[in-house]
């Protein structure tokens, strides 16, 4: 996401800009788009600030452009309404400070340009697959549901897993059929419940089939066995390929990250039209670590156009252990 997200019960409003509680500059961007409000399509939406009875409305269902406002702190109201006359409004608190990002965005997500495609609230797809990863040994279960709680925004994904013999379990899903984009943005949050005894790896991927006609795997985990962010090397050709991981400078070790917290975790890729991806950078919870590796990861494997995002988990032990974790707000960017 471009900021934290705000999302009241009854309306599938997403707020990419700006965050509630951030400090921006003026004018500032109000970028939010919301499909539905309580389950009615949207006919018009628009925003007032602070006690203001003038609201500028807009007859569409998506707005991303500039609000003008005086310094100090305001309450942007929000408002979406359906093509039954019904009400969905949601509040965000700014400051209003002279020379500040004019999306109240991080550090992390000033790199996404204007023109990016974003793709939210992933998780919550339909059509996730899961299967035991055959890269990993023993063997895995897993289970996915929905949940309202614990959600940022009420569309949390709950991914329930055993595993035996470090086995690893692995979840996808296709967001995009394009094959073109170059650039991409990836930001989710992530929430272990109760502990992270009975896993050691959390891997978080996307692959795209690209116009030459071979697919590029930008792999990316949080490798505990090592304490590194590692990211996908393919060691070998796209049809002789000997996939395998490699290990950056950066530190990483799940069983370090608080369980039953929110944690947010964003990452920035890009790839040439070959299969060679450079890793920038990772975001885990604002703090930044460089990576800025090039490595190459094309593959022939005939795929058609698309784009598909990974989610493993893998066992940290040679018994039977058990994993479980939320995942919410998953966005992808690309350009």
């Amino acid at each position: 996401m471009l900021a934290t997200m705000v999302a009241p019960a009854l309306a599938q409003t997403t707020i990419y800009s700006p965050a509630n509680g951030s400090q921006v500059g003026s004018p500032f961007t109000l970028h939010m788009t919301a499909p539905t409000c309580s389950g009615q399509p949207v006919s018009a939406v628009g925003f007032s600030l602070d006690n203001s009875t003038s609201a500028s409305v807009f007859y569409v269902n998506y707005m991303n452009g500039p609000v003008s406002a005086s310094a100090g702190w305001h309450i942007v109201h929000v408002k979406v309404w359906n093509m039954y006359g019904g009400f969905c409004p949601t509040d965000v608190s700014i400051d209003v400070v002279p020379g500040a990002s004019p999306t109240g965005s991080s550090t992390a997500t000033s790199v996404i340009p204007a023109n990016a495609i974003g793709v939210g609230n992933i998780q919550a797809m339909g059509g996730w697959s899961m299967i035991h990863d055959g890269g990993t040994p023993g063997s895995s279960a897993g289970a996915i549901s929905l949940t309202g709680s614990p959600a940022p925004d009420g569309k949390a994904t709950y991914f329930q897993n055993v595993f035996s013999y470090f086995g690893g379990e692995r979840y996808a899903v296709q967001f995009s059929n394009d094959n073109a984009s170059q650039n991409f943005f990836y930001d989710t949050y992530i929430y272990i419940a109760n502990d992270s005894n009975g896993f050691s790896n959390l891997e978080f991927d996307l692959a795209q089939a690209m116009q030459n006609g071979e697919t590029v795997m930008m792999g990316f985990q949080c490798d505990t066995w090592n304490n590194t962010w590692d990211f996908a090397v393919n060691a070998g050709s796209p049809t002789q390929y000997n996939d395998t991981w490699a290990h950056s400078s950066a530190y990483c070790n799940v069983h370090q990250w608080a369980p039953n917290t929110w944690h947010h975790l964003q990452i920035w890729y890009t790839r040439n039209t070959s299969g060679w991806v450079t890793y920038h950078a990772v975001w885990l919870d604002g703090a930044e670590q460089a990576i800025n590796v090039t490595a190459f990861s094309g593959y022939s494997l005939g795929w058609g156009p698309s784009i598909i995002t990974q989610f493993q988990i893998d066992g940290s032990g040679s018994g039977t252990t058990w994993g479980n974790v939320y995942l919410d707000g998953m966005a992808v960017y690309r350009w």
